[in-house]
């Protein structure tokens, strides 16, 4: 499905991006896998790429400072030689109500799930530009559809990579390279698992398919939009919600 490809993925010590490392590795892609700090996480995820036979190289860099973002991509490069797929999935919450909320707090959020999607989408996107062809895929979430209360910095930030995504899509469509969005809604993560039963109940209550959904769920959809049974898509939000939000 993916054989040979070389894939960038941020923020993949864990999580969601993890399970895109993974998944993106058994399709047959050469995965470069970014992290910030979770080196421990990063360590494991290689080993067991590395024993299903997969390859994978593990590079540190801050998404949110347009250098280190640009290291990823040069990293990328000069390990495998191009790049033929990027997945912007580093993000943060600093939640908090609005009339609470710190200059700090939001500036964070904004840093690093915008601007950090920013810098790697343009600085793949120039080496993608000379082969034309490329894959880009921005992981968003269905707060950026409808808002929530106390998080109206992430909402802004996933709201943004909406609108970058389909702008970019425009931008480099006539040399091959695609550009979509994932919104991701309730998926069983280590946050989710933090919550209270109540609030489990509360929000299952409101998914039509009465559950969470997994991170292979959402990789799932990645890879589609990574792979070649995609190519006539083009600046689209895929929604992996279970219903939520229609």
């Amino acid at each position: 499905m993916l054989n040979g490809k070389i894939a960038v993925i941020t923020g993949a010590g864990r999580g969601i991006g993890r399970a895109i490392a993974l998944q993106f590795a058994s399709y047959g892609a050469k995965v470069v896998v970014n992290y910030r700090n979770s080196i421990a996480q990063v360590e494991e995820l290689l080993r067991a790429i590395k024993e299903a036979g997969g390859d994978a190289i593990a590079v540190q860099a801050d998404v949110s400072q347009e250098g280190e973002a640009k290291g990823l991509i040069d990293a990328a490069v000069k390990q495998y030689g191009r790049v033929d797929i990027l997945v912007n999935n580093a993000g943060v919450t600093r939640d908090n109500l609005l009339m609470r909320m710190t200059e700090d707090e939001f500036d964070n959020v904004m840093d690093i799930n915008l601007k950090g999607t920013f810098f790697c989408l343009k600085y793949a996107a120039s080496v993608m530009l000379k082969q034309r062809s490329g894959k880009i895929i921005n992981i968003s979430s269905v707060v950026g559809l409808t808002g929530n209360i106390g998080q109206t910095n992430y909402a802004a930030s996933k709201a943004g990579i909406i609108g970058m995504t389909k702008s970019a899509a425009r931008e480099l469509a006539s040399r091959g390279i695609t550009v979509n969005a994932v919104a991701p809604g309730f998926i069983q993560t280590d946050m989710t698992d933090a919550l209270s039963d109540k609030i489990k109940e509360a929000s299952i209550a409101n998914i039509p398919l009465k559950r969470y959904g997994t991170v292979g769920e959402v990789a799932g959809a990645v890879s589609f939009l990574a792979s070649e049974a995609a190519n006539y898509i083009t600046g689209q939000v895929l929604q992996v919600d279970g219903g939520m939000v229609m």
